[in-house]
């Protein structure tokens, strides 16, 4: 029983240690999400993976007694899913990018038979791609009881992404003052804002092999490791004492660190979001 709790309290020191280490280099763990559907199902995720990290690191101390294993045992369960995994966010990026485009022309097409801006914006409510359709929905609702340009502010903000930023801006301008190409300049937005998802998918394409090698090499390593500490246990002993685990962080270190070198190199840099109503708080405060 003693050894289980050590266990378990080496597995609560090893997520404490890592969340401290991400909170002084300022990363996010777990980042906000631009839904409240994703950021319930990330809620829920968060305490799954502590308890997963824990049992890791319980397993790993008691079949061989190593400190250092329970904490990288416990570290790896928390990044595996970062390292090896994220489609799901590439290809939900992706698929926003595009609805935005799509969202885009049918205001534009709209413009053509409503007698107005706000008129088009409300007949896309019941026909905007679905994977921006709760974000307009809310526009549409908003469109009640707030004016036209704040309602696309918040639009802006409930998207979260660079493309629509454009596209509110483009819209809050249109709302204020007569636009004179306001069918033209949705068009141009529109074809740069699907140019940008092509980009995206021939980037993605294009690192798809690094991280099915990457995919390889952590199955075959964790694989190697746990084979030979079942069935070749002595093969192992150097590491039973603590110059072994010292070396053993080190190897550890090494590959945390090719990891993060990895989620680094895949990681795509995008413009920086700005909002209509960030630019009109900055003229009031002046």
């Amino acid at each position: 029983m003693s050894a289980v709790v050590i266990a378990v309290l080496g597995g609560l020191a090893a997520i404490g240690a890592f969340l401290t280490l991400a909170g002084l280099s300022g990363h996010t763990v777990f980042a906000p999400s631009r839904s409240g559907r994703i950021a319930r199902l990330l809620s829920s995720l968060a305490p799954a993976r502590g308890a997963a990290a824990a049992a890791a690191a319980a397993g790993v101390l008691v079949v061989t007694g190593w400190p250092v294993g329970a904490l990288l045992a416990s570290a790896a369960v928390v990044a595996a899913p970062r390292l090896l995994g994220g489609r799901s966010d590439r290809e939900e990026w992706i698929a926003r990018t595009e609805a935005i485009a799509g969202w885009t022309e049918m205001v534009r097409d709209s413009m053509a038979a409503a007698s107005g801006l706000e008129e088009a914006i409300l007949a896309t409510a019941s026909v905007a791609p679905g994977a921006i359709r709760p974000e307009v929905v809310t526009l549409v609702r908003r469109l009640e009881h707030q004016s036209l340009p704040d309602a696309l502010a918040a639009f802006g903000d409930d998207v979260s992404h660079p493309s629509a930023d454009l596209v509110v801006a483009a819209l809050s301008i249109a709302a204020r003052m007569e636009a004179s190409d306001m069918t033209g300049l949705l068009s141009r937005l529109a074809e740069a804002i699907r140019g940008e998802a092509r980009m995206r998918i021939r980037v993605e394409v294009g690192r798809t092999r690094v991280r099915t090698a990457t995919k390889v090499i952590v199955g075959v390593v964790g694989a190697t490791i746990v084979l030979l500490a079942v069935l070749n246990r002595s093969y192992l002993v150097a590491y039973d004492s603590p110059g072994g685990q010292v070396v053993l962080l080190v190897v550890g270190a090494i590959f945390a660190t090719g990891g993060w070198m990895l989620l680094h190199m895949s990681a795509l840099e995008m413009p920086e979001r700005f909002s209509a109503r960030c630019a009109t708080d900055r003229r009031v405060n002046r």
